[in-house]
């Protein structure tokens, strides 16, 4: 089930964007303009659907952060709507503020006044997108609930939905619900990859207690069972020729030892593999976009922010055809700085890539008017080029 249109409004720099997303979608624009928000909207979404909504707005600094931070009409309500449309299903989520008379408490406790940093879900709609009229699958305003059950029948959801989660999150009887079952565990399994932790003290360097991992957790510190997973029970050949292809010469050895796993590159011209600890940080963030995108068990989206970050140039085009490679069997967005990758992913994936810019402070895409429901808009071209590839190795200390 991929994303065919993704709406965002009130969301930090967002005022109002739509963008039409495609089996691979590239955002580039110079920084601050709103890539990493387009990011972090998707992680909320996914988040809503899995319990995790309002620690995730928590951890961003609470609503006051994550609101549209520009000027705003005095009739214009302070909210965030999200909403991801598919091909025959769309989903929008709508949270604000918790209303002021629902913070004081009976006795005159603080109530919801200590957790005025969370989201209060004002609305939260899904429909099946069939004929000329959609159909209510799911319909939130506030207390009131109302979901089509599993004979077809719009019905009152017997349980109740804290106010800052979903009902995808409370979802306790998924047979009686199949549609929003089915929905949950699409967007629960999206994952989300950006800028791997690599200094002294990462997990990925340190020894590990080898345990079965089809999916690279998002901080990518389970990389050596991951690269294990792979070479155990996936594409053990494609993870393989992968790495010979970005650092030629180069064989990944992984070491169960007593109890626990390591991992080294064994590297030409040295008399000893390189340990994990000795790698460079590039290296490191390399390998873990091979575990991501060469996982066992494919993922219905899979978003990468920035992923060039720290890797050595003449790494891109190898990265290029590591994600088109993925986007057979996963819907991929990426945002990326780097033209190469932006120029390699046009070239194989035949795409073109949509240009973010700032105007007045809200982020906007090239040439789109200001305008929620406008039908989907042409992207305009953009004249990129790549770069001719020079020999790389990889070895402790290697400049990134």
């Amino acid at each position: 089930m991929q994303i065919s249109e993704l709406e965002i409004q009130g969301y930090r720099s967002i005022r109002e964007l739509r963008i039409p997303l495609a089996p691979v979608t590239v955002l580039v624009g110079a920084n601050g303009c709103g890539k990493s928000n387009i990011y972090q909207s998707l992680r909320l979404l996914a988040a809503a659907s899995d319990g995790t909504l309002a620690s995730s707005i928590a951890a961003e600094g609470g609503m006051p952060s994550i609101i549209w931070a520009g000027e705003r009409r005095k009739d214009e309500e302070k909210r965030v709507r999200l909403k991801a449309c598919f091909e025959d299903y769309d989903y929008c989520l709508e949270f604000g503020f918790i209303p002021l008379s629902d913070r004081p408490a009976a006795g005159g406790g603080p109530g919801l006044e200590v957790f005025r940093g969370d989201p209060d879900v004002k609305s939260e709609t899904m429909s099946y997108l069939s004929g000329k009229k959609p159909v209510p699958v799911l319909e939130r305003r506030r207390g009131s609930i109302r979901a089509r059950n599993i004979d077809g029948r719009m019905v009152e959801y017997p349980l109740s939905v804290a106010h800052c989660q979903s009902v995808l999150a409370e979802l306790r009887e998924p047979h009686k619900f199949p549609e929003l079952s089915v929905l949950r565990s699409v967007m629960s399994s999206w994952r989300f990859y950006h800028k791997f932790r690599t200094d002294s003290l990462s997990q990925i360097r340190k020894p590990q207690v080898g345990t079965l991992t089809q999916v690279l957790s998002h901080d990518g510190g389970d990389l050596v069972s991951a690269l294990a997973t792979i070479l155990a029970t996936g594409d053990k050949e494609g993870l393989e020729e992968s790495i010979k292809t970005a650092f030629p010469g180069a064989r990944l050895i992984i070491d169960s030892g007593d109890s626990e796993l390591t991992f080294c590159l064994e590297t030409p011209g040295l008399r000893r593999p390189l340990e994990a600890r000795e790698l460079s940080d590039g290296t490191l963030q390399y390998l873990c976009l091979l575990a991501a995108l060469l996982s066992p068990k494919a993922a219905p989206l899979v978003v990468l922010n920035e992923p060039e970050t720290s890797i050595h140039p003449d790494l891109i085009n190898p990265l290029a055809e590591l994600i088109s490679h993925a986007s057979n069997d996963s819907q991929v967005i990426v945002t990326t700085h780097n033209l190469d990758l932006a120029a390699g992913l046009k070239k194989r994936c035949d795409l073109q890539p949509v240009q973010l810019e700032k105007i007045d402070g809200a982020t906007r895409i090239q040439g789109q008017k200001l305008d929620a429901d406008l039908d989907s808009v042409e992207v305009p071209e953009i004249e990129l080029t790549e770069r001719k590839r020079r020999p790389f190795r990889p070895g402790a200390g290697q400049a990134d």
